[in-house]
């Protein structure tokens, strides 16, 4: 084997191990995620670029909205990978306010154009915990 050929090829496994130490890396890290507040609800945006529909996974539990995104990469014909930096399975969390009261069944998910999941979940009203202690009264 010439110099050449075993450089590339030392060249290349070198790159796979630093690819597939990336990945996990990112893979372990949380998604980011920003937390909003409004009169009415409470809106979570996570960064989701290149997910699509099928790829997510919103629940909530515990005072938390949780996402599980995940990607799976394109197939480019005639490349092979060498470099497999991107996360495949990717987890987030946010905690809301301990003091929220919250309807988690009227949440709803977007994935905007801008490559972000957007989750907005209702605060619940006065008006519907006064009917709920009025009904419960009955």
């Amino acid at each position: 084997m010439n110099v050449r050929k075993l450089g590339r090829s030392v060249g290349s496994a070198v790159l796979q191990r630093v690819g597939r130490a990336a990945s996990k890396v990112q893979e372990s890290k949380p998604i980011p995620v920003d937390l909003l507040e409004s009169d009415d609800a409470y809106l979570v945006v996570f960064d989701a670029p290149g997910a699509t529909g099928s790829d997510v996974q919103v629940r909530y539990a515990e005072g938390a909205v949780l996402v599980r995104i995940d990607r799976f990469r394109d197939y480019h014909e005639g490349f092979d990978m060498l470099f497999p930096g991107r996360g495949l399975s990717l987890d987030g969390r946010a905690d809301l306010p301990a003091d929220a009261v919250v309807d988690a069944e009227a949440a709803t998910a977007t994935l905007t154009e801008r490559g972000s999941l957007e989750v907005r979940v209702p605060k619940r009203g006065e008006s519907v915990e006064a009917q709920d202690a009025e009904s419960v009264e009955a």
